[in-house]
């Protein structure tokens, strides 16, 4: 279960989540340039006040567990519906940075098959 290749998939994948949650609360990062029906979608999830931070502290939290391995399944099922609906945002919204969310799903779909034997209780 402790291959090379599952460490390192998991610490790039676990500093890429901590990098991006802490740039939805420095914003070290420059906004991309986002089509017109992307823009208002993250218009609308900055008019609340508390998805984006919310969402940024969940990735925080699973880049964190997942360099320090430390619960290791449960933070890439936690990751789990948030990389798809990254990866549908950028497949609807805004497809020229659908690389970047395309890498963490299958980042987070290796681990998770690699990890399978935890989830196996889930399913009888």
């Amino acid at each position: 279960m402790n291959s090379n290749f599952t460490t390192i998939l998991r610490l790039i994948l676990g500093l890429g989540l901590i990098v991006f949650g802490l740039n939805e609360f420095i914003g070290f990062f420059p906004s991309p340039e986002l089509s017109p029906a992307a823009s208002d979608f993250m218009s609308s999830l900055t008019a609340t006040g508390y998805v984006l931070y919310f969402v940024g502290a969940l990735e925080i939290m699973i880049g964190l567990l997942l360099v320090f391995k430390k619960w290791v399944p449960f933070a890439l099922l936690v990751l789990a519906p948030i990389s798809v609906n990254i990866l549908l945002f950028h497949l609807f919204l805004d497809r020229p940075d659908i690389l970047k969310a395309i890498i963490i799903v299958v980042f987070n779909a290796l681990l998770i098959i690699k990890y399978w034997k935890a989830y196996r209780p889930l399913f009888q």
